[in-house]
C-alpha cells in the first residue's frame, strides 16, 4: 500500500464520522424544534393566561380592600 491510499482511506474515514457526527447534531436539532413547536401549542392550555391572571388579582385586591375597610371601620377597635 502507497502513501496516498493510506491518507485517503484516513482522510475518507475521518469525513465519514465527521459526517455522521454532523447529521447526529442534525437530527437533534429538528427534535428540538419539534419538542418547542409543542410545547408552544401546550402552553397556554397547562398555565394560566397574563389577562386571566390580571383579572384574579384584581378580583383579590378588591377583597382585600373590603377586609380592610371593615378592620377600620370596627367599633371596638383600640
Amino acid at each position: 500500500m502507497d502513501y496516498q491510499t493510506v491518507i485517503n482511506l484516513g482522510a475518507g474515514s475521518a469525513l465519514a464520522a465527521v459526517g455522521w457526527f454532523a447529521r447526529q447534531l442534525w437530527a437533534a436539532v429538528q427534535e428540538l424544534r419539534n419538542d418547542l413547536a409543542k410545547l408552544r401549542e401546550e402552553l397556554p392550555k397547562t398555565y394560566i393566561t397574563k389577562d386571566d391572571f390580571k383579572d384574579e388579582a384584581r378580583e383579590i385586591k378588591e377583597l382585600l380592600k373590603g377586609i380592610a375597610t371593615k378592620l377600620d371601620t370596627k367599633a371596638d377597635k383600640s
